[in-house]
């Protein structure tokens, strides 16, 4: 008996994570009846044509097969599955298939995925929970198994500068916040004027540049208070879960005569203001915990003020 032809194919898929109502959520795509007679779903993805690059022919399948338009992570992990005797058009083959999985993500605007390609390997899209997927509920192929095993949540680790500027105003102690924008993590609260240290950038020309962005106004650095920090796992304003962590460097600062604005546009700012104390300290106002932070620090209120 002669052997059978052999068949080798590189493709390409994303595990694609989501969180809704407190569950997490993968975008799964199921198998057509030409292809699977039962139920059975995979990831999204498929063939890399010739001369194409992996992380273009994915984000091309994941719209194909879901609708959606996908952000892919740089890096893939790659699994290999030999099948010496496979069903392929109508004939058996020695088959052998390499698969890079890569991490991506979509909108949390997105739209309810559905199928755009006509006549091919899916026949439907969906979210589907990852604890169904997990205890067999949802029936899935063995990349989605063997991906989920290995796949680890994003980790970014972030720097950033945030200034602590007081008055007194008509006797009352004032704080300097921002409002976070609708492109920021926690929309609507407020937190101390500052952002992220660049790359090789020192932290006080960092956060002297981040307020006069966010607040219009030119701003003298000094000490440091003290370093907060914050680490969680969640989705960021892109869509993506990370296991993220904030270092964030407090430092005293004040800030020229004028009224506040903000100057950067389409940026996580949408407003800066003069906030009293008090209204931070009964709860008036809905901060981030930095804000809280800062105020049980030991702080030279004198020199603020003076």
């Amino acid at each position: 008996m002669g052997s059978l032809p052999r068949r080798q194919r590189v493709a390409a898929y994303a595990v694609i994570l989501r969180e809704r109502d407190g569950r997490v959520e993968i975008l799964l795509s199921r198998l057509a009846p030409r292809i699977s007679r039962a139920e059975l779903w995979t990831l999204p993805g498929g063939g890399v044509d010739h001369g194409e690059d992996p992380r273009d022919a994915l984000i091309r399948e994941v719209v194909e097969e879901t609708g959606l338009d996908a952000t892919v992570g740089d890096r893939a992990r790659v699994y290999s599955a030999h099948m010496p005797r496979s069903p392929r058009d109508g004939q058996l083959v020695d088959a052998h298939a390499i698969r890079l999985v890569y991490e991506g993500w979509v909108s949390p605007d997105s739209p309810t995925p559905r199928v755009l390609e006509v006549d091919g390997s899916t026949s439907e899209a969906a979210w589907r929970a990852l604890d169904d997927v997990a205890s067999g509920v949802v029936p899935v192929t063995a990349v989605v198994t063997e991906a989920l095993v290995d796949h680890q949540p994003f980790r970014l680790q972030r720097v950033a500068a945030y200034a602590l500027v007081t008055r007194l105003h008509d006797g009352h102690e004032q704080l300097l916040l921002t409002r976070l924008s609708a492109r920021a993590a926690h929309p609507g609260r407020w937190t101390l004027p500052g952002g992220g240290v660049d790359h090789g950038e020192h932290p006080s020309v960092a956060l002297a540049r981040e307020v006069e962005e966010e607040c219009g106004l030119p701003c003298s650095v000094d000490g440091l208070v003290g370093v907060h920090d914050t680490h969680f796992s969640g989705t960021a304003p892109s869509g993506r879960i990370e296991d993220y962590h904030g270092v964030h460097l407090v430092f005293r600062a004040t800030v020229a005569e004028g009224d506040p604005r903000v100057v950067e546009h389409d940026g996580t700012t949408d407003d800066v203001a003069w906030v009293p104390v008090r209204d931070v300290d009964d709860g008036a106002i809905d901060v981030l915990d930095i804000v809280r932070w800062v105020r049980e620090q030991p702080v030279d209120t004198e020199r603020e003020h003076a």
